[in-house]
């Protein structure tokens, strides 16, 4: 049943989304870019408010701790998928400061036409839409907890999405490499794994996975390879060296989100036990 109490929650779970996804990306470009307070609170209000969305359409039984887990892989995603879509397709900005362009690009150099890009946008849009709506077919078979073999699959399925989309992005500029492209399908699967023995529907399994792929590859980026540079800076000059000791000061919290993830997680998989 929908409530307020549950929709308070959801949006607190989609707060911490948002802020996991704003933490990383601040500590990643902000000794190139500078700390941006607009860029930094919108993945936070974005996540919030797609939390809620969500609440309102699924009806997910918060606050269960397996409710908890799969909402805020699935705000994670859309946040993700919303930020990245309108970064890509729909924002107009000055590539010169990257090295690899973070608009739509073919073979690695954007594309200059806004209705091309437009077009392009809505054909990946329908593509995932059209793929996540064969997964979704699923949840209409034969009731009972989703097995381990078609949750692979579908987290192959989204996992295989994300590479491709990172190989056309990264690819022209970096090089193809294969273990990097084959990464996210095997997180991907891995996370799907996980997550059948919380949630019934494989939708939510397939969307969940991509939300927790996307926020470890970043934790890895964030706190393992903090002397190289993020690939899209490759080559270019540290403007802002100062936020090098000011971006730590928000570790702690995102090691406390990563907390809540895996304290929830740990009471969920108890409660089915």
């Amino acid at each position: 049943m929908l409530t307020s109490h549950s929709l308070a929650i959801a949006a607190a779970v989609g707060l911490l989304s948002g802020a996991h996804a704003a933490i990383w990306g601040m500590y990643k470009d902000s000794v190139y870019e500078g700390f941006g307070a607009l860029c930094f609170v919108r993945s936070i209000i974005v996540g919030a408010a797609a939390a809620v969305a969500i609440q309102m359409s699924i009806h997910l039984p918060l606050p269960a701790p397996a409710a908890v887990v799969v909402l805020f892989g699935l705000a994670y995603a859309a946040e993700r998928g919303i930020i990245e879509v309108w970064k890509t397709f729909l924002r107009e900005q000055d590539q010169s400061k990257f090295f690899i362009p973070m608009v739509f690009s073919v073979g690695g150099v954007p594309v200059a036409r806004r209705g091309v890009r437009l077009a392009a946008g809505a054909a990946y849009v329908s593509v995932v839409s059209l793929c996540l709506l064969a997964v979704a077919q699923l949840d209409h078979g034969a009731p009972g907890s989703p097995t381990l073999s078609a949750s692979a699959l579908v987290g192959l399925t989204v996992g295989i999405i994300i590479a491709i989309g990172g190989a056309w992005k990264d690819a022209p500029k970096e090089g193809f490499e294969p273990l990097k492209f084959f990464r996210s399908p095997v997180m991907a699967v891995a996370f799907a794994l996980a997550l059948s023995s919380l949630s019934e529907s494989y939708l939510q399994i397939a969307v969940a996975s991509i939300g927790y792929e996307r926020a470890a590859v970043e934790t890895y980026k964030t706190l393992f390879t903090r002397g190289k540079a993020p690939g899209k800076f490759t080559g270019k000059p540290e403007l802002h060296p100062e936020m090098r000791t000011h971006r730590r000061q928000a570790v702690p919290v995102f090691l406390g989100i990563w907390a809540v993830v895996l304290v929830s997680s740990a009471l969920a998989l108890g409660e089915r036990l």
